[in-house]
Parts: C-alpha cells; structure tokens; sequence
C-alpha cells in the first residue's frame, strides 16, 4: 500500500479503530517517541487554475508526531489539533515502515468502509443537485410575455 493511500485511510479514521491498531503494535513493540504531538501552523498552497500560478491561500492548523520503532521511523501530520490520533498514525506508520505491521486487512476495512460513507454522503448531495439545464426549458422563450406583464 502506497503511503498517499494510508495516509488517507489513517487521516479519516476513528480515533477508536487507530487506537487499537496503535495498543496492538505497543503489545509487541516499545516505540520511542521522537517527536511528541505538538500543534504547529502550516501554510497552505494552492494552484490558480487559468494561469498555473502557485499561492498560499493560508495557514491551517495541524498537530505532527515523530516515533522510532526498533530502529525505523514513523511520522504523521493530521489537520486540527488531535495530539492522541497524530500518536497514534506515527506508532502505525512506523510499524509498517519496519514491517511488523499485521494490521493490513483491518487497514482495507476502514477504506471500504470509509467509502461506503462517502458514497453516502455524495447521494445525499445528488439529491439536492439543481439541473439548470431543465430550467432552461421552463422558462418562457416569448421575451414579450415579460412585457405585457
């Protein structure tokens, strides 16, 4: 699994499903914490869609963690400030960097249902979708019906 595909997955979990992958690793491992959580502001940069051009559209928040894992390293930046989560995605991340990690079809498991979710959630905005192509027809062709109004 790619690190863009984890990091996903991770980043849209429940804290509850992150924490007892994090337990089950500490069971067998001893990570050293690094970096501990710790808030910091990151700048976030944006490309204008006419003419290509990079800018920073602002600053957000996130929370960011470091840890060691019998020798490999494993880091995590989460937007918000959830120092607790962040922990826990760098205890994981450093586990499948060492490759201890035995988690993966729990892993598989929170996207399908972490898709299913949004799958959800997309159907519910569908139906709230205004379709401007049929007003079009709706409206009256005649611009003189407007006038003798």
């Amino acid at each position: 699994m790619d690190k863009r595909r984890l990091t996903r997955i991770l980043a849209r979990a429940d804290r509850r499903d992150l924490a007892s992958l994090s337990a089950d690793i500490r069971k067998m491992h001893r990570p050293v914490i690094v970096k501990a959580p710790e808030k910091t502001l990151v700048m976030v940069k944006m490309r204008e869609p006419v003419k290509q051009s990079l800018f920073y559209l602002g600053e957000v928040l996130v929370c960011e963690a470091s840890v060691e894992l019998d020798g490999a390293r494993g880091s995590a930046v989460l937007m918000g400030d959830d120092a607790e989560k962040t922990l826990d995605m760098a205890i994981i991340d450093a586990a499948i960097n060492k490759g201890v990690f035995d988690g993966a079809d729990r892993l598989l498991a929170l996207e399908k249902e972490q898709e299913d979710r949004l799958m959800r959630e997309n159907a519910l905005h569908l139906k709230t979708m205004v379709n401007f192509e049929s007003m079009d027809r709706e409206a009256p062709n005649d611009l003189n019906a407007f006038k003798k109004a």
